[in-house]
């Protein structure tokens, strides 16, 4: 098989990673199986917060309580405040403001929303290189096609998991700071950089097998190119030597 050939189909099992791992992170707190149920991003203690749960846990979709149950209505854009009732009393300072519905601050607000953002943007840039990524498969102009989309669907991605891990790390912070127990997620976070690990690895793969399918097409017309020249010179040659010796049959027969 080719090198460009096999590259491809390695690069593409990568992206398959990194895409089912990506799906498990949006997927969270939608169901009680393993090992969404073991998926978040967040986990803090908010008793004594005006009409939060003792522990809340942060999805994509959703604020759930301890190991994702007693879960709140699934809807996209969740802002962060979510876990509390308006104007709440006992949340952490620089949590709270007067975005969603008094809920949240404006920092919190925005980094959260833009980090779903672009999670979804690089969900569908992602999913049309996995598409098309059989292209990649029948040369150098696919494969460099597939390197392309990849390498778009990779910076939205590293956009949205920069912007996932800032927000939730300063959250965590600040409810450590205020005495309050609080853990990331490890399921949440592993499949989130793992994504990212793994569509990174499938990008270069492809700007790899781009590289292969050109080394590959130089070969083979390198050899077309010497059995011509090798087959022009040896019938050259009989010519030539056919010529000479009809030529010293003449000059005797006349001698």
């Amino acid at each position: 098989m080719a090198a460009g050939r096999l590259i491809s189909l390695l690069a593409t099992l990568f992206l398959s990673v990194s895409l089912l791992l990506l799906w498990f992170t949006l997927l969270s707190g939608i169901t009680s199986t393993s090992p969404l149920r073991q998926t978040y991003f967040l986990r803090a203690d908010t008793s004594g917060i005006t009409g939060a749960r003792s522990i809340s846990q942060w999805t994509y979709f959703r604020i759930c309580g301890l190991d994702n149950a007693d879960c709140g209505p699934a809807r996209p854009g969740l802002p962060l405040g979510d876990a509390w009732a308006s104007d709440a009393d006992g949340v952490p300072d620089g949590l709270i403001g007067g975005y969603g519905d008094g809920t949240t601050s404006h920092e919190y607000w925005y980094m959260w929303r833009f980090g779903w953002v672009f999670y979804l943007i690089a969900l569908f840039f992602m999913t049309c290189a996995f598409l098309g990524s059989w292209l990649a498969c029948l040369g150098r102009l696919g494969a460099g096609l597939i390197a392309t989309v990849s390498s778009v669907g990779l910076l939205f991605l590293s956009v949205a998991v920069a912007l996932m891990t800032a927000t939730f790390v300063k959250t965590r912070n600040a409810f450590v700071s205020d005495e309050r127990s609080a853990e990331l997620g490890a399921y949440g976070f592993g499949f989130s950089w793992g994504s990212w690990a793994a569509m990174f690895v499938a990008t270069v793969l492809f700007c790899v097998a781009r590289r292969g399918h050109a080394s590959d097409g130089v070969g083979r017309s390198s050899k077309r190119w010497s059995g011509s020249t090798f087959g022009r010179r040896k019938s050259s040659g009989t010519a030539g030597s056919r010529r000479s010796w009809d030529g010293r049959r003449v000059k005797d027969e006349y001698a």
